[in-house]
């Protein structure tokens, strides 16, 4: 824990720099993916679109990806993908318009994933429930 009495230095934040946004790395490699720009090398768009992109998604400070991963079901990867990608579209379609002097609103954005540790199943509640399908289930009488 960081706040023991321990003395820490955090000159220059290394003990601290492999702290970070789980979401982060995905909505940089998006945005290199949808805008020419960006791949062109515009460091400012670049900036600009990620700030908007990771204000829109929920923060997940992780000291690992497979700490986020390890306990997300494909439904979950799936479901941060899709919000990525569109926190990204709606993030360049922002920047883009705010460039040319427009007055834009962003749509709003459900940052929860649907599938939450609270809805998935315990190991207690998959024996619970294989304990009763099996008293219910008539056993099989051999033919003869």
């Amino acid at each position: 824990m960081l706040t023991n009495s321990r003395n820490y230095s955090l000159d220059a934040y290394d003990e601290i720099d492999f702290i970070h946004n789980y979401y982060e790395r995905l909505v940089l490699e998006e945005i290199f993916e949808q805008s020419t720009r960006v791949q062109e090398g515009d460091r400012d768009f670049l900036a600009d679109v990620a700030c908007v992109a990771l204000n829109r998604m929920p923060p997940r400070y992780i000291r690992h990806d497979v700490d986020m991963t390890f306990f997300m079901s494909p439904q979950d990867i799936q479901e941060i993908r899709n919000k990525v990608v569109q926190a990204v579209t709606d993030a360049i379609n922002y920047v883009e318009s705010r460039e040319r002097g427009e007055d834009v609103k962003l749509p709003s954005v459900e940052v929860s994933l649907s599938a939450n540790r609270a809805s998935k199943p315990t190991k207690a509640k998959v024996a619970a429930t294989d304990d009763a399908a099996k008293k219910t289930t008539k056993p099989k009488t051999p033919k003869k």
